[in-house]
């Protein structure tokens, strides 16, 4: 059994052309939930080649599906962008495209990474009233990472983008120019770990392990292949905003001197429920910790923190646990509302 989708693209607020992808279900018998991916992959990274999959789970338990493709989905050309405008541009586009499309007055999202923190920006400053429950894995508000991506983010990014102005895993396949080869060469030499060179070219990208976005023991061999064509270009403005961001330890505007997004009290009536993989080397569980923290002290007892003992980053929705030990936790959070 596989999936069919509808493609739906629509422009976000400054022109970017993106798109949705509408699952096409006969068992609809509940309100819209938005998928939002993380940097450097698209909004397949939530459809790996399982029936255990987090869409599935949704399906079956009767959600209207639909996954965002914003402006980082790797199924675009490569482009410069940040989290502001991520948050500011592309996610109330894709809310008010599934508002429309649907005709539901309320939605609700499962986010990730990247997509999670601009989307995060997006719900506290008010630009997604809409959406009234998010669940968001690894990192939401206040991003911490390991020491060793601390001096990545510091010392390594500066470096490298006076060489390149994006990175590609899929350079672990093809590496097409010798300054992309001089890089592969630098992650064979470092990571030793049972993974393919995509694999491995993803967790010298995006955190600290060995591997940093998976354990190894929670995925199989065909996802483990899988994800060698799910990770592509990253660009350096990404970078060198979350080191802004991580630096400051909570989410900051991306330009000098801009505000730290967690100053003012949140300007939303949404509630969160924040998952976070204990063996998380790309962000440490730490991050959602103090964001449960922050949002707890703001208003107690309406939002949940999850921390999922033998998890990392991806492999919380890509897993071969996932189904029984993740996805039921999530479901029942959206039957709460």
């Amino acid at each position: 059994m596989s999936h069919y989708f509808e493609t739906i693209t629509f422009e976000s607020l400054d022109g970017f052309h993106c798109d949705l992808k509408h699952l096409k279900s006969s068992n609809v018998t509940k309100g819209p939930v938005l998928l939002v991916h993380g940097a450097g992959v698209s909004s397949n990274i939530f459809n790996p080649p399982s029936k255990n999959n987090i869409i599935y789970a949704l399906e079956s338990a009767g959600y209207d599906v639909w996954l965002e493709n914003w402006r980082g989905s790797i199924q675009f050309e490569p482009n410069e962008w940040n989290l502001d405008q991520v948050a500011q541009y592309d996610h109330p586009a894709a809310v008010r495209k599934v508002i429309e499309m649907t005709g539901a007055k309320e939605i609700k999202a499962i986010i990730h990474c990247q997509g999670s923190t601009s989307f995060m920006i997006s719900s506290i400053l008010g630009l997604i009233p809409e959406v009234k429950l998010i669940i968001s894995n690894a990192v939401s508000l206040h991003p911490v990472v390991p020491f060793y991506s601390g001096i990545k983010l510091n010392l390594l990014v500066p470096m490298v983008s006076k060489f390149f102005k994006f990175l590609d895993p899929q350079w672990g396949l093809r590496a097409p120019d010798f300054k992309s080869r001089l890089m592969l060469n630098v992650v064979k030499a470092t990571h030793w770990e049972k993974d393919s060179l995509v694999g491995k070219m993803v967790s010298f990208t995006y955190g600290s392990g060995f591997p940093a976005l998976w354990e190894l023991e929670n995925i199989d061999d065909q996802t483990k292949n899988w994800i060698q064509y799910e990770f592509a270009h990253v660009p350096l403005s990404f970078f060198h905003h979350i080191q802004k961001c991580v630096r400051n330890g909570a989410l900051v505007e991306n330009e000098k001197g801009g505000r730290d997004y967690t100053v003012e009290a949140p300007k939303t009536s949404a509630r969160f429920v924040l998952f976070a993989g204990k063996q998380n080397k790309c962000f440490l569980p730490k991050s959602q910790e103090n964001t449960y923290e922050y949002l707890n002290k703001l208003q107690p007892g309406l939002h949940k923190l999850y921390l999922l003992d033998n998890y990392s980053h991806l492999d919380v929705f890509f897993g071969k646990n996932a189904h029984i030990d993740v996805f039921p936790k999530m479901i029942n959070e959206l039957e709460l509302g």
